[in-house]
This record gives C-alpha cells, sequence and structure tokens, in this order.
C-alpha cells in the first residue's frame, strides 16, 4: 500500500515508537522536574500490541521505526520484541535511540535480534559535567556502550549532543575529533523548547550558524552534503578530510515542510508532531485486534495531518517553554520524555 499523504502532501514514512515512559537519567533539556507523573502500568502496551500497531502502520506505507522513550532498554526483554519487529515484512529500517547507559550489556543481543541502528545521546565527555546534565555518574557506562556497539558490529552509530550556551558549547570541537576516533557520525541538536524543558530560555540556544562558525574556524572549509532524503531532520556537512558531521537545526530552521513522521506513546496515544498539544487514543482500538478498523483509522489520522507547529513557534515574536509545570503533571503525556524526544 503506498503511503498516505497528509493535508500538505508530506507521506508518511517514519514513526517514533515509545516502549517506556521512564527514564534512568534527569537531563536538564528533558525532565529537569523532581517530580513526575507516570502512564499507568495497564495503559502499557505488550510487545504484541506494538507489533500488533507496527505491521498496521508498514501496511499503511510506512517504512522505518525508531524506538525511544524514556529510555528503551529499561524496558525488560526489549531484545525480543525488537526481533519481532525486525522481521515485520516491508520494514526498511529498525532503529533505536538510547543514552547508552545500558548499552554495554544489550548491544550484542540487539544487534542479533535485528537492530539495524543505534542513536546514541552523549551531550559532553566531562565526567563532572555529565553528572550536573543528567544527574547521574554516567558518563564511563555511555562510552563502553559506544565501544560495545562497534563491537557487536552496528554501524552508521550516530551520537546525538544537545548543545546548550553555558553548559557545553564550548565542546563542539573535542566532541566531534571524539566522534570521528570512534568512527561514527556526531549530530549536533538546537536545543528545543519542548515538553518538560521548563529550563530553556532564548539565551542558552546555540543555532546551526554559530556552531558552523566555530567549527570552521578550527576544521577549516566545510562543505554541505546532498541529503539523502529530504525528510531527514539533520543537515549534514563535511569537513575536509572527509568526515561527515550532522546538525538538527529545529529551532532555527525547522524543517515541518518536508516531515514524515509521528509519534507514539508507550499507552498507545498518537501524536502528529513533538509539539503537538493534543494526541489521538489509539489504545482500545490496538486492544480491539481488528487489524482493518486499525488501518483505517490510522491512515485517516495521517490523512488530516496538518502539523507544522515548529514553523509557526518560530514564527514568534518571543519564545518560552510549551508548558508549566502544573501542565505538565496535569497530562504526562505532553513531556517529551513520553513522547520519545
Amino acid at each position: 500500500m503506498d503511503a498516505a499523504l497528509d493535508t500538505l502532501n508530506r507521506p508518511q514514512h517514519s514513526l517514533r515508537l515509545s516502549v517506556i515512559d521512564r527514564c534512568n537519567f534527569r537531563c536538564d533539556y528533558c525532565m529537569p522536574q523532581d517530580t513526575y507523573q507516570w502512564l499507568p502500568k495497564d495503559d502499557i502496551l505488550s510487545f504484541e500490541e506494538i507489533g500488533r500497531l507496527a505491521r498496521v502502520f508498514v501496511k499503511a506505507g510506512g517504512r522505518k521505526i525508531r524506538l525511544t522513550g524514556g529510555e528503551p532498554l529499561l524496558r525488560k526483554d526489549i531484545s525480543l520484541l525488537v526481533e519481532e519487529l525486525a522481521a515485520i515484512d516491508g520494514l526498511q529500517e529498525l532503529a533505536l535511540t538510547t543514552n547508552g547507559y545500558l548499552l554495554e550489556e544489550h548491544a550484542q543481543s540487539l544487534k542479533d535480534a535485528g537492530l539495524q541502528r543505534l542513536n546514541i545521546s552523549i551531550d559532553t565527555l566531562i565526567a563532572e559535567r555529565f553528572i550536573r546534565l543528567c544527574k547521574v555518574d554516567g558518563l564511563q557506562n555511555t562510552l563502553r556502550g559506544i565501544s560495545a556497539a562497534a563491537a557487536a558490529g552496528f554501524e552508521k552509530t550516530k551520537l546525538d549532543m544537545v548543545v546548550i550556551r553555558g553548559q557545553n558549547c564550548d565542546e563542539l570541537i573535542t566532541m566531534l575529533e571524539f566522534a570521528q576516533s570512534q568512527n561514527v557520525q556526531l549530530r549536533y541538536i538546537e536545543y528545543m523548547d519542548v515538553g518538560g524543558a521548563l529550563n530553556w530560555h532564548e539565551d542558552k540556544l546555540v543555532t546551526a550558524s554559530e556552531i558552523l562558525e566555530t567549527l570552521s574556524q578550527h576544521f577549516g572549509d566545510i562543505e554541505t552534503v546532498d541529503a539523502v532524503s529530504a525528510s531527514a531532520p539533520a543537515k549534514v556537512y563535511r569537513l575536509a578530510n572527509g568526515y561527515e558531521f550532522g546538525i538538527i537545526a529545529s529551532m532555527s530552521k525547522a524543517f515541518c515542510a518536508d516531515c514524515d513522521r509521528s509519534r507514539v506513546t508507550a499507552d498507545g496515544n498518537w501524536y502528529s508532531c513533538l509539539y503537538a498539544t493534543s494526541g489521538e487514543n489509539l489504545l482500545d482500538a490496538i486492544r480491539a485486534d481488528d487489524q482493518d478498523k486499525l488501518l483505517q483509522l490510522w491512515r485517516q489520522l495521517w490523512l488530516t495531518r496538518d502539523a507544522q507547529t515548529a514553523v509557526k513557534r518560530s514564527e514568534l515574536e518571543s519564545r518560552q517553554t510549551s508548558f508549566d509545570l502544573d501542565e505538565l503533571l496535569a497530562d504526562p503525556h505532553l513531556e517529551m520524555h513520553t513522547r520519545g524526544g
């Protein structure tokens, strides 16, 4: 089946599928609060239910699934889910985003189960700063996870660095040099005012142009690489020595026009965008085990999708955090860690 087109003629090719809302980190840009309202355990989709939804997504024309959280490696027996999803006929890519803390013990089983690609979040190479940013003494665990991924045979691994002024923007060069040494691609990510990013402020935003300026002063000429896919969130650049890195300029250069992805939370709520203020509850439809009805609902959600919230927010004269603490506590679905940021 050909992928449905939304109201802006964007095909539905990619799905961010959260398997858990909990995380073992408390990163300042994602989970800075002391208190959280977690999703009810009885509402969390089983592996069978996730598989059911994934097959409908692929039948509707979907191509790529990325497993997210929270921290997906906290989900017990995650490799069993990977094995089930990897066997879906027509799924072209199965990836997973992790903070890497538990990756050393899971890398080989994930690879053996059929996981194709990893994104590993790492925002600093300084141990004390890691603790300050993530509230966990976990730098060495994450570094071992990166090594374990390579040893397990993962290729095209990406490291994701959220750049925050005054916190880690002085590591742009050292992080890139580290990524080069590990034969992985580094992606710089602009600090977003989304979900539970209650500490976000415009002054903390380091834009893509600033990042490029800093890198070019150190490495010399940097060329733009032609995009493999218009819908890819990162723009790719190449150093003179051939090393390629990416920048996700979600704040300064919103990419809504070509966005082909939606999100489903661990309890089956569908969101058209990371910034969306409301979603569609698919839990009952998934548990009804009526594939035709679920497929019809899924296609209808995409056909009526008109999300371009990042562009609209970029047009605001001044920007503030998307929600206040009371709103987040009242509805955990508003949190970025629930939607799989």
